[in-house]
């Protein structure tokens, strides 16, 4: 029994991963096909704005001017490393809890939509832009949204695990 629910957890982050590479990957095919670079479409009236860019760098195009070598080694071999790293931790270390898994697993699935961009065509399309009139967000893609929503999913269940310990023992 114990076996069958250490598969069954595998799969699940397998299945999650998968779904968030898909859902990056899709989206950016998208983008690429149907909008011209620099072109602005107001999607929700200027709060959501679709803008296609190709960023060669990181994220907000940090390191986008680095020599190729240390663009190489920071912007893919680091992260490839790190990323098998998170993942072999969430499929083989049989004590993570599921609660902790899949938020890393949205971390990993985002972390790998964009390395794939960066490896097969040496820069990762970003679209998606907020503008919440107090301030607006750099253009972005979904694979940053994964990775966002797992870092915050994780950061919500540190606060409430806290909580709770603060209270059972007061």
């Amino acid at each position: 029994m114990r076996k069958l629910k250490g598969r069954i957890k595998r799969l699940v982050i397998l299945a999650v991963l998968l779904c968030n590479i898909g859902c990056d990957q899709v989206t950016k095919h998208i983008a690429t096909n149907h909008i011209n670079d620099g072109e602005n479409i107001s999607v929700v009236s200027s709060f959501l704005t679709l803008t296609k860019v190709e960023n060669s760098g990181a994220f907000l195009s940090l390191g986008s001017s680095l020599p190729a070598t240390f663009k190489i080694l920071l912007l893919m071999i680091l992260p490839t490393l790190v990323l098998i790293g998170l993942l072999v931790f969430i499929l083989r270390n049989r004590k993570i809890d599921l609660k902790y898994a899949l938020p890393i697993a949205f971390i990993i699935g985002g972390g790998m939509g964009n390395l794939y961009d960066r490896i097969f065509f040496g820069s990762v399309t970003d679209f998606l832009h907020l503008n919440f009139q107090l301030f607006q967000t750099g253009i972005f893609n979904m694979a940053d949204v994964s990775i966002m929503i797992g870092s915050l999913w994780l950061i919500l269940i540190q606060l409430k695990t806290r909580r709770h310990k603060q209270a059972s023992t007061v």
